[in-house]
């Protein structure tokens, strides 16, 4: 239970259900790590600075909400685990020049495996959480497949959870649309009912990326070059860009530019204009697969899927050429804007999760 109306209602339908629900905190980032907050250079992030740091406030939501259910409630403190196991990870990929994302680590991790192993040793059956995705139980294993409310999926952030993981999940608002969502939560009293969705880094809160980077990374001055390496102009550091990024170059002109490669060897940013043909990719290698079915992707290799490159992008049809060496390797049906290194690529079969590997 994270204090927010999405987890909320999963322990109070599963309750009406006749579960025996006991809720769960995890504090994994806390104000202590966020001292920088009140000296942030960005003054249009308020006296709050670049992280809202509100752990405090949101497991004072979770009890509210346990207490009126009235279920048992416990925190867990995973704070050393968590800038372990995707906080350090994430700064070493953004100085490699490439683009993590936390947020699926946190849920393989430490939802799924720290908290999951907690609630193991009080003895339940399954973990539920208030993702927007659908989990289905049977003899011959588990699936995963997308929520109901196309906006909110949430299916990409499980996409390396494996079979081990899911037979112990439950998503019980995987069915229902965010409007019911709330809806439900006013009906039953729940003061989360009109809370805000939580934005940002996972655990970390909302943040100014840059602003973030730029405390626990050494900026490091290099040049802005066009796909001629001719030099356009200077950066502060390639790790505070990401692919396909258009804000901060300060480069003026009518046209814009867009960052289509960071150079980590030698500090350089790559950009070019929307129309540039580098900006686009009709295939991609993916490492360190990771299956969510009960089988392996290589099953599907020559076979037309779904694929998405990055949270919230609509499925694009693509083909599994080859898998070799432990690297797949991927052909688009249409070229793909700003594929991001670091990032995951998640593979379904219709609406269903089949695994995902690191885009290299």
């Amino acid at each position: 239970m994270s204090g927010g109306v999405d987890s909320s209602v999963a322990a109070l339908l599963l309750q009406k259900q006749g579960h025996h629900v006991i809720g769960g905190f995890m504090k994994n980032w806390s104000d202590e790590v966020c001292d920088y907050q009140a000296t942030s250079p960005n003054p249009s992030l308020g006296r709050r600075g670049i992280s809202e740091c509100t752990w405090r406030t949101e497991r004072r939501d979770a009890m509210r909400v346990a207490a009126k259910l009235g279920i048992e409630f416990h925190t867990y403190d995973f704070e050393k685990e968590y800038r372990e196991q995707v906080y350090e990870y994430m700064l070493a990929e953004y100085k490699a020049g490439r683009t993590p994302n936390p947020d699926v680590l946190c849920n393989k991790y430490m939802k799924f495996g720290l908290f999951a192993a907690k609630a193991k040793e009080l003895g339940c059956e399954y973990v539920a959480t208030g993702h927007y995705a659908r989990v289905t139980h049977s003899k011959s294993g588990s699936r995963l497949f997308a929520g109901k409310d196309q906006n909110k999926d949430q299916s990409y952030f499980l996409a390396r959870l494996t079979q081990d993981q899911l037979k112990y999940t439950l998503f019980p608002i995987g069915r229902l649309r965010k409007a019911k969502v709330r809806k439900l939560a006013k009906k039953h009293d729940l003061h989360v009912a009109g809370k805000k969705d939580s934005q940002g880094i996972c655990f970390v809160g909302q943040v100014a990326l840059d602003d973030f980077l730029g405390k626990r990374i050494k900026a490091q001055e290099g040049n802005i070059v066009n796909t001629d390496s001719e030099i356009l102009g200077q950066h502060k550091g390639h790790m505070f860009f990401t692919i396909g990024q258009r804000h901060g170059l300060n480069l003026g002109g009518v046209d814009p530019f867009f960052v289509v490669e960071r150079r980590a060897d030698s500090n350089e940013l790559v950009v070019a204009h929307e129309g540039d043909p580098a900006l686009y990719q009709s295939e991609l290698v993916a490492i360190n697969i990771s299956e969510t079915i009960e089988g392996r992707v290589s099953d599907f290799i020559g076979k037309k899927l779904k694929a998405r490159i990055r949270y919230r992008q609509e499925l694009q049809d693509c083909t599994i050429t080859s898998i070799e060496k432990g690297k797949a390797h991927v052909e688009f049906a249409l070229p793909q804007r700003a594929i991001a290194p670091g990032q995951f690529i998640a593979w379904y079969k219709g609406k269903e999760l089949l695994g995902s590997g690191i885009i290299q």
